[in-house]
C-alpha cells in the first residue's frame, strides 16, 4: 500500500498558488505603470519631424520622428560615462517660448528636474560626432482603421502631446495639426 504525505501536497498547491499569484502580480503591475503615467505625468509638447512617406504608415499606426529625438553631443552633461549605443539616456526637456519643449540637457543617470523641467528616458541608437541618436518608445502611434492615410499628410507638421511620469516613462495623449492648432 502506498502512503500519500498530506503535507507534501499542501506545500506543492502552495507553491503553485504563489506562482500564479506572482504571475498576475507582474501583469498587473505592467498594466498599472502605464495608467500612472496618465495619472502622476507632467503635460509635453513636442514637434514632429519629416518622416520618408513610404514608412509612415505600416498597418494601423503611425510611424513618427521627433526633433528632440537627434541631440547635439554638447548637451551631454554624464561627467562619469560616455553616451554609447544601447545605454539608456535622460533628456530633460523645458518648454520653449514656442510651448514646445526643448531638450536641455542629457544624462547617462536621473538628474533631478528644476521647476518647468521634465526628464523623458529613452535609449542611445547611436553616436557620432554630430549627434545622439536617441529612441523614447514613442515613434509609434496607433490610430484607428482608415484615419492614416490623412496623418500620413500631415506628418511634417503634427504636434504630439505627451505626458512624462517622474520616473521618466512618456506616453502620447494625443496628435494634432500645428497648422490648425486642434
Amino acid at each position: 500500500m502506498i502512503e500519500r504525505n498530506p503535507d507534501r501536497f499542501l506545500n506543492r498547491t502552495r507553491l503553485k498558488t504563489a506562482f500564479v499569484a506572482v504571475q498576475a502580480l507582474v501583469l498587473a503591475g505592467l498594466a498599472l505603470s502605464y495608467y500612472a503615467v496618465g495619472w502622476f505625468g507632467q503635460d509635453v509638447k513636442l514637434r514632429t519631424v519629416p518622416v520618408d512617406p513610404r514608412d509612415v504608415l505600416y498597418g494601423d499606426y503611425v510611424t513618427l520622428s521627433y526633433d528632440i529625438s537627434r541631440l547635439q553631443p554638447s548637451l551631454w552633461r554624464d561627467q562619469t560615462e560616455k553616451a554609447e549605443r544601447g545605454k539608456a539616456i535622460y533628456v530633460v526637456l523645458a518648454a520653449g517660448s514656442d510651448g514646445y519643449a526643448a531638450p536641455a540637457a542629457a544624462y547617462g543617470y536621473k538628474p533631478s528636474a528644476q521647476p518647468g523641467q521634465v526628464v523623458l528616458k529613452g535609449i542611445i541608437r547611436s553616436v557620432w560626432s554630430e549627434g545622439i541618436s536617441v529612441e523614447y518608445g514613442l515613434e509609434k502611434y496607433y490610430v484607428p482603421e482608415g484615419t492614416g492615410k490623412d496623418l500620413e499628410k500631415k506628418a511634417s507638421r503634427l504636434a504630439v502631446h505627451l505626458k512624462v511620469a517622474p520616473w521618466g516613462q512618456g506616453k502620447i495623449e494625443s496628435l494634432e495639426d500645428r497648422e490648425q492648432g486642434s
